[in-house]
């Protein structure tokens, strides 16, 4: 598959506006112009686009949810935070590609009968500020956004707006409250923000990855992007792959591809000739996979059917040499420090399951705090406000079903089982 995310990615300066022109770029929302808005969501259902995000939801119908009623204001909105361990395909089209990016958003506004539309970026993302800032400026100058878009009756606001570098920031809700000026917490839903959104008016919110698909749709139309990829989830994917292999990176390929192929035909295999232990599939909220799965197709179905999920497509490798337990402390460690508080079941329950967790890294460990770890994860799980709350324990929930045995070997013997069987070779 020729590259579509990533066409001319290495090209210089490719962030420029005259060189995205160069490279076919506009030509999706040319296009988007001369439809009906009910045309072009008809045009992202068939294509079967997906929610890149993590959730994997129809696109399509996300957008078909907003009221028809011309007179009621819309808002559209790209969730640019990309905060999830592990994960970093965002950054690389922000920073690269950022003109692609602001086309899937205008064709999104259009489509639902938006004329104001936002991105909400990461904090620490300052390269990809900067490169946005300058295409923003350079679509206005071109007469891309503003009033009377390429000569239609369309008219068209984008803002770019900063984080604060708070993980929770990426729930959509949280999102939403962070743009108004208020703490990042999530709402109780319903009502969704399709109906109340942004300032309690209708609102669609995308992910980076999925807003860059929209464009090559409309270009190339729905049947064709339906054809990459697996039937129920098809179209090119970005994946960020990270950890024990040789060449880390950014990839696109067609949705299904296998861990195998991913890891050893193109990131060139495990460095330094060790063997794969483990690999977490979406980012650090998806459950951790081992050795044996590792023929399983990265999609949304395939994935869920092994206890894990596709996420973000963050994909981390780790050796035998890891410490499952201690990999397993990091990430509870992470979720923890970014609960927002809220909820109880988070708030008081992920610091819980770090303390257990530590105890049993520093070999303090005590009989029963595997079958405690269990009972936190089922307290928090489906009883938090966001997804938080379940991330941590789908997490730790993954370590503890596949690599129980690290966890009753620290806990038996005070020592990390990998380092026991290093000082036995």
């Amino acid at each position: 598959m020729e590259p579509v995310l990533l066409k001319n990615i290495d090209q210089p300066d490719s962030h420029r506006l005259e060189n995205y022109i160069q490279g076919g770029g506009f030509r999706g929302i040319k296009t988007a112009l001369k439809l009906k808005s009910d045309n072009i969501i008809q045009m992202i259902k068939d294509s079967g686009l997906r929610g890149r995000g993590g959730a994997g939801f129809s696109t399509g119908l996300k957008w078909s949810f907003i009221p028809k009623d011309p007179g009621l204001p819309k808002y559209f909105l790209c969730n640019a935070d990309e905060s999830e361990p592990g994960t970093f395909k965002d950054r690389l089209i922000m920073e690269k590609k950022p003109h692609l990016l602001l086309e899937g958003l205008m064709i999104g506004c259009y489509a639902i009968g938006a004329d104001s539309g936002y991105i909400y970026i990461r904090g620490e993302y300052t390269n990809a500020e900067n490169r946005l800032e300058q295409a923003i400026e350079e679509a206005y100058d071109k007469g891309y956004l503003g009033q009377n878009i390429f000569g239609s009756d369309f008219s068209l606001d984008i803002h770019l707006h900063r984080g604060a570098g708070a993980y929770i920031c990426g729930e959509e809700t949280a999102l939403l409250e962070s743009i108004e000026g208020f703490r990042a917490q999530p709402r109780s839903k319903p009502p969704f923000p399709a109906l109340a959104g942004l300032y309690h008016l209708p609102t669609v919110i995308n992910n980076v990855e999925t807003l860059a698909c929209v464009p090559s749709i409309l270009e190339r139309g729905a049947p064709w992007f339906a054809s990459i990829g697996s039937s129920k989830s098809p179209g090119p994917k970005l994946f960020s792959v990270s950890g024990h292999v040789r060449k880390p990176g950014v990839y696109e390929f067609p949705m299904g591809l296998t861990l195998q192929k991913l890891i050893f035909d193109h990131c060139g295999g495990v460095r330094n000739d060790k063997t794969v232990k483990a690999v977490i599939p979406g980012g650090a909220s998806a459950p951790v996979l081992t050795v044996s799965h590792l023929d399983t197709p990265m999609d949304f179905e395939s994935l869920a059917a092994i206890g894990s999920m596709l996420g973000s497509a963050g994909v981390i490798v780790m050796d035998e040499t890891t410490c499952m337990v201690k990999t397993a402390l990091v990430i509870n460690r992470f979720f923890s420090h970014e609960s927002c508080g809220k909820c109880t079941p988070c708030r008081e329950g992920t610091p819980w399951m770090t303390q257990v967790l530590e105890r049993i890294e520093n070999g303090n460990g005590r009989k029963g705090d595997v079958k405690l770890l269990e009972s936190l994860c089922s307290g928090i799980f489906g009883r938090c406000f966001c997804a938080l709350g379940d991330a941590a324990a789908m997490a730790l929930g993954g370590f503890l079903k596949n690599f129980k045995d690290e966890f009753l070997h620290h806990i038996d013997h005070k020592v990390c089982l990998v380092e026991s069987v290093s000082e036995n070779i």
